[in-house]
């Protein structure tokens, strides 16, 4: 039997990241728990003092479809290359100069929530059908596949 999972990032400012990738990804916040009509007023009545109210942050797919995606904060900055890393699947069922003009448009739409371009990585049939390696606004790599 296949299990849910969710995708934990472990970033500086996980509202501020959470709100890149929730645009990036066509995901939304998570609501706050029943009866409040804001994480602020939610925290509030927990107790949170407000220099902890950014430790965490949740996205999740308003179809109910794809994984959480979580945030929490951590003292330590990134320090070196993911292990594992999100692709975007971006030009689905394109090849070829189609695929690639795709992924230059959602390129260009990335860079302005904020992510950067690191490298372009032309089709190379049979096996490779291009993709464009970037980094969100904390430096996490992800992939426009």
């Amino acid at each position: 039997m296949a299990r849910d999972f969710q995708v934990t990032f472990d970033c500086g400012d996980p509202a501020a990241l959470a709100g890149f990738w929730a645009e990036v990804l066509g995901y939304r916040i998570q609501d706050p728990p029943p009866g409040f009509d804001s994480w602020e007023a939610a925290l509030e009545a927990m107790g949170i003092p407000p220099e902890n109210r950014n430790d965490a942050s949740a996205l999740i797919d308003p179809d109910g479809v794809g994984p959480r995606v979580f945030f929490q904060r951590v003292p330590e900055g990134k320090s070196a290359k993911n292990r594992v890393h999100l692709d975007v699947r971006s030009a689905p069922g394109l090849t070829g100069d189609e695929r690639m003009v795709a992924l230059e448009v959602e390129c260009t739409r990335t860079v302005g929530l904020g992510a950067n371009r690191v490298a372009r990585h032309e089709p190379a049939p049979p096996l490779e059908g291009g993709h464009i390696v970037m980094t969100d606004p904390e430096g996490n790599e992800f992939c426009l596949d």
